[in-house]
């Protein structure tokens, strides 16, 4: 496939023209806000929904541009309780509103207005909406291709949590820390929440769920946030034990942001889903 979507615009002349409109869903009764980066050309195009994490300070719009430059329609959207969007912020509420929005966005009046293409979606998620992501695809088959990004594993981090009364004391402060664009919980809150899921959140366990569908997972090599030793390779481990036989892995050396590899990480994911997900236009 060519890079030729990180260095050029496409031509104007092509109709109907780019765009990046607002739109809204409505999940557990709240208005979520978001902006679809709508791909010039007739279409249907598919369709990359993309999932930030928590509080959502990095929330992928360059990957979203890039998509968009490749052929591809892409969502970035908030959860309820965050950067404005009402409602409590929970980790519940934020997988029902990745679920939501996954099947909102096929939804025929949805695609009609913006030359969308029902039957091919992707999900990708960074951090916690990498875990988001691969809870939402495991339980939708219609979710074509998932790519988790520095995918925080919960069920992982609650055993830990739990057996280690100082790691959930870093949890609760690193949390707690983490509040400003949020509303409705806490740090102790959500530790909570957590543990009370225990190992229905595991990631692991997604894997007979995920084994026909194309699976990327990217781990983060200088992450004290979602370090590879407990959120990764782990979970690599586990989906090519079941098998997921459609499992591709990556591990940038490189932060939890992956600040100093978003080109590659662009490259990496557009790649991806263009293998799974052709454009039709």
């Amino acid at each position: 496939m060519s890079t030729d979507f990180l260095v050029s615009d496409p031509l104007p002349t092509v109709t109907p023209v780019a765009s990046t409109p607002a739109v809204t869903f409505t999940s557990g009764g709240e208005t979520l806000l978001g902006v679809l980066h709508v791909p010039a050309g007739p279409g249907p195009h598919p369709i990359a929904v993309l999932l930030h994490g928590f509080p959502g300070n990095e929330r992928n719009f360059d990957l979203a541009q890039a998509l968009r430059r490749a052929g591809y329609a892409a969502l970035v959207f908030h959860y309820r309780g965050s950067w404005g969007v009402g409602g409590s912020w929970s980790w519940r509420n934020v997988l029902d509103d990745a679920a939501r929005v996954a099947a909102a966005v096929r939804e025929r009046e949805f695609c009609s207005t913006h030359r969308l293409d029902p039957g091919k979606v992707a999900v990708v998620g960074h951090s916690l909406g990498g875990f988001a992501a691969l809870m939402a695809a495991a339980a939708d088959a219609a979710v074509g291709a998932v790519v988790s990004v520095a995918g925080f594993d919960f069920g992982a981090a609650a055993s830990l949590s739990r057996a280690d009364p100082a790691q959930r004391s870093a949890y609760v402060e690193d949390w707690d820390g983490e509040l400003l664009p949020l509303r409705g919980t806490s740090g102790e809150a959500l530790v909570a929440e957590m543990e009370a899921a225990g190992q229905a959140w595991s990631l692991a366990r997604l894997a007979p769920r995920l084994a026909d569908r194309p699976v990327l997972l990217i781990g983060t090599g200088r992450d004290p946030v979602t370090p590879a030793e407990l959120h990764h390779r782990p979970l690599v481990a586990a989906y090519r034990a079941h098998p997921v036989g459609r499992l591709e892995d990556r591990v940038f050396p490189t932060d939890h942001a992956l600040s100093d590899h978003r080109l590659e990480l662009a490259r990496t994911i557009v790649d991806f889903i263009g293998r799974h997900l052709r454009t039709s236009s």
